[in-house]
């Protein structure tokens, strides 16, 4: 079985205007000039999809950063994934920590948005990670392993389906994990791929999100099972992305 495409997927939060149309056209020349051994994903606000979609970026996809478990119905201010799917997306973020926390998002919850992304022929990016308490007892890469377990849809299949770990003490807080204890993380998720999917599991991206930035970057993504990155305030602006995305030209 041969190793996914690496994956660099900027996650833009509750940033960005209109204007912040210009931070895509710059990204797609950047690459257009200097080259990208990676695929590259900007999952922006729900306000700025349509508009960056628009722009139809040769070398940047455009995702979404979450949605409803339903397809429609009286849920207000909710945004389903067939309605992302219509906009041009074709990736759903799901399970990021802070909705986990801001929102009490629980594993099942997050099942259920993978599921109502893959079942419209989206690809679910499933967040997991665990706090600095879980990290200091000892229990990292037991919460990890059952995250991974169980917020992966029944009807997953490696096509459509990504995984994300970012450890929730380390995002945005300049702190990122040693090499060694990302790799320790990331095989420990691959080998649950693995028995879920069999060797089929080697195919499916596992991203490293946290505190990534151009200076750590080629160290981070060189690190054996990370296929790529899951990147937040470093994907703000274009030349700084691309200084992480630059990376996978010098890892060949």
């Amino acid at each position: 079985m041969t190793t996914p495409k690496a994956l660099v997927a900027g996650n833009w939060k509750m940033n960005g205007l209109k204007s912040a149309a210009t931070e895509i056209m710059r990204l797609n020349d950047l690459v257009k000039e200097g080259g990208a051994r990676c695929d590259i994903l900007i999952c922006p606000a729900f306000t700025l999809i349509s508009t960056l979609c628009d722009i139809n970026s040769e070398y940047v996809a455009i995702g979404a950063q979450d949605c409803h478990m339903n397809m429609n119905g009286a849920h207000t201010g909710d945004i389903s994934a067939e309605m992302i799917k219509d906009l041009g997306c074709g990736h759903i973020i799901v399970g990021h920590s802070e909705r986990r926390a801001d929102h009490g998002e629980m594993n099942e919850t997050v099942n259920a948005k993978a599921s109502a992304a893959q079942s419209v022929g989206l690809k679910a990016i499933i967040c997991v990670g665990e706090t600095i308490e879980e990290r200091k007892a000892g229990r990292a890469l037991n919460v990890v392993t059952s995250q991974v377990k169980a917020s992966i849809p029944s009807g997953a299949v490696v096509e459509n389906t990504i995984i994300a770990y970012e450890p929730v003490w380390a995002i945005g807080s300049g702190l990122t994990p040693t090499a060694t204890d990302v790799e320790e993380v990331h095989n420990a998720v691959r080998d649950v791929l693995l028995e879920r999917f069999s060797d089929h599991g080697t195919q499916i991206n596992i991203l490293y999100g946290g505190s990534v930035k151009a200076s750590n970057a080629l160290e981070l993504m060189s690190v054996n099972n990370v296929n790529g990155a899951l990147v937040g305030g470093a994907s703000l602006k274009a030349d700084d992305f691309y200084g992480i995305i630059s990376a996978y030209n010098e890892i060949g």
